[in-house]
This record gives C-alpha cells, sequence and structure tokens, in this order.
C-alpha cells in the first residue's frame, strides 16, 4: 500500500506538469511506472504491468520527441498540434489490434479475472501515450476514457488511493484539454 501511496504522489506531480505542457512531465513518466509496476503485478492486473514498463521507455521517446521534435530549423520544442485525420485510422487500427493481442495474452497465460477491460485499458494507453508524445490535442479525450474505466477497475481490484488518483486525472484532463486547447491557440498567434 506505501508504493501505492507513493505512485500516487508522484502521479499528481505528472498531472500537474501535463496540463502545463511542461518538459519535465517525462522526469514523472519514469518514475511513476517504476513504481506501479509493482503495484499491478501484485494486484493482478497484468496488461497494466506491461504497460507500466511500455511507459518507461515511451518516456525517454517523449522527452525527445518534445525536445527536439519540431521540424523548423531551429529546432523549438514541440508545438501542440490537432492530430492529423490520416493518423485516426492508423492509431484504430493498432487499438484494435492490440486490444485483442493483450486479451488473448491475459486469458490464455495469466490468471486475471478482468482480462478484457485490463486489455481496453492498456490498448488505449499505447495510442495515448503516442499521441502525449505527439503533443497533439485529442490525446486528452483518450486520456478520459482510460480514466473513467480505470477508476471502476481500480475499485473492483481494492486499489482505492489509485482509483481516486484516476478520478481526479478524469476531472484534470478536462481542464488539461481546454489548457493545451488555449496554449495551442497562443502558440498559433
Amino acid at each position: 500500500m506505501e508504493l501505492e501511496i507513493i505512485g500516487t504522489i508522484v502521479g499528481l506531480v505528472y498531472l500537474w506538469l501535463e496540463y502545463r505542457a511542461s518538459i519535465y512531465l517525462w522526469i514523472a513518466s519514469i518514475i511513476m511506472p517504476a513504481i506501479y509496476i509493482f503495484v499491478y503485478y501484485e494486484a493482478g492486473l497484468y496488461a497494466d504491468f506491461g504497460i507500466n514498463v511500455y511507459y518507461l521507455g515511451a518516456a525517454a521517446y517523449g522527452w525527445m520527441v518534445w525536445k527536439f521534435g519540431s521540424q523548423s530549423q531551429e529546432k523549438k520544442e514541440l508545438p501542440i498540434t490537432n492530430m492529423p485525420k490520416r493518423s485516426w485510422l492508423k492509431a484504430g487500427v493498432v487499438f484494435i489490434v492490440a486490444l485483442l493481442a493483450i486479451a488473448w495474452l491475459l486469458i490464455n497465460y495469466t490468471d486475471s479475472n478482468v482480462p478484457w477491460w485490463d486489455a481496453f485499458t492498456t490498448a488505449l494507453s499505447i495510442i495515448g501515450m503516442w499521441m502525449l508524445a505527439r503533443k497533439y490535442l485529442e490525446q486528452w479525450w483518450v486520456w478520459i476514457v482510460v480514466d473513467v474505466v480505470c477508476v471502476g477497475l481500480y475499485i473492483y481490484k481494492n486499489l482505492h488511493f489509485t482509483a481516486a488518483l484516476y478520478a481526479l486525472y478524469t476531472i484534470i484532463a478536462i481542464f488539461g484539454w481546454l489548457n493545451w486547447k488555449k496554449l495551442m491557440k497562443k502558440q498559433q498567434a
């Protein structure tokens, strides 16, 4: 339970940094999954365990893209943009393939009693993390869906601090979307 509380605190710092579109969110994005790897494994949420391994690598990728990902000659920090329409179909295909593959693994190789829900949040989180790394405004809507489903899942798994964190994530994600929308307009001006 101590690790869950520490992870919750780091998660709050992460969310605050993400809300502000601060590049330093990626530091918290390394620490938080390192903690939650243990929390989720102990709770039998194996896909959530696996996604946190992915988050560790994605944090390094996100840091590099945010720092050096701009197409301009000055190599400024990546701006907030809308996700290109051509990327939505690709993201949808990746989500469906990941969902089916993760659910199949959980059903056939673990004792998970929530394989489909665990697979759903994990597959959608893969898409959300990629969208965050590309600094797409719509990543907030993906996280809202993930957060709402996770609240129920974590209550079911008796991870009450984590459920409370994800309930807060849901609320802050709405405000995050509004803030990023404002920041995007300011960048474009």
